[in-house]
C-alpha cells in the first residue's frame, strides 16, 4: 500500500514537473518575436543614438504606421535620453530618416513631469498606463486611464507636455 502511494506521489509530481516545463516553453516561444524586436531596437538605439544603458523599453502601437519601441536610457555623458525605433508591420525596422529619433530627456517631459502635469489637468482619474510613443507624426505620451466607470486614451507631446487634440472615449463594455 505505502510502495503505491510513493509510486502514484512520485507520477504527480513527474506530470506536474513536466506540464510546468511545457508551459514554460510555449510562453517563450509566443515572446520570442516581441524580445528579438526589443533587442534589435536596442542595438539600433546603442549604434545610431550612442545609448549606452538602457533602463526601460517599451512597445507603442497606435496605427499601422506608428509602431515604435521607445527606449529611455543614458548616453556615454551620463545624459538621459528617449529613443523611438520604428517598425514596420513585419516586426522589422522601418529604417530611413524617420527610422529612429532620439531626444535628451531634459529637452522634453519626463514620465514623472507627465505624472504631475496630468494629476493637476485630470485628478478623479485612474491611470492604467502611460506610455511614450507617436500620435499623428508627434513624439508624444499616450495615456490610458478610467473616470467614472469608463476608459479613454489622450495624448500629449513629448515636447512640452501639452495636450494633442480632445482624446478618445472608448465605449461601454
Amino acid at each position: 500500500m505505502k510502495k503505491k502511494r510513493r509510486k502514484w506521489i512520485w507520477l504527480g509530481i513527474t506530470v506536474v514537473l513536466l506540464l510546468l516545463f511545457g508551459l514554460s516553453q510555449f510562453y517563450a516561444y509566443i515572446m520570442k518575436d516581441q524580445w528579438n524586436e526589443r533587442s534589435e531596437a536596442k542595438e539600433l538605439a546603442q549604434a545610431r543614438a550612442g545609448l549606452t544603458e538602457v533602463t526601460k523599453a517599451q512597445k507603442s502601437v497606435w496605427n499601422e504606421n506608428e509602431i515604435y519601441w521607445v527606449l529611455t536610457g543614458k548616453n556615454e555623458a551620463g545624459t538621459e535620453l528617449m529613443v523611438w525605433v520604428r517598425y514596420t508591420l513585419e516586426g522589422k525596422p522601418a529604417g530611413g530618416d524617420n527610422g529612429l529619433y532620439a531626444e535628451e530627456l531634459s529637452k522634453g517631459t519626463s514620465e514623472e513631469k507627465m505624472r504631475g502635469i496630468i494629476t493637476a489637468q485630470l485628478p478623479d482619474i485612474t491611470i492604467e498606463r502611460l506610455l511614450p510613443g507617436v500620435y499623428n507624426g508627434e513624439y508624444a505620451w499616450q495615456l490610458f486611464y478610467k473616470k467614472d466607470g469608463r476608459f479613454y486614451y489622450n495624448f500629449y507631446r513629448f515636447k512640452d507636455g501639452s495636450a494633442i487634440g480632445e482624446g478618445y472615449s472608448l465605449p461601454n463594455r
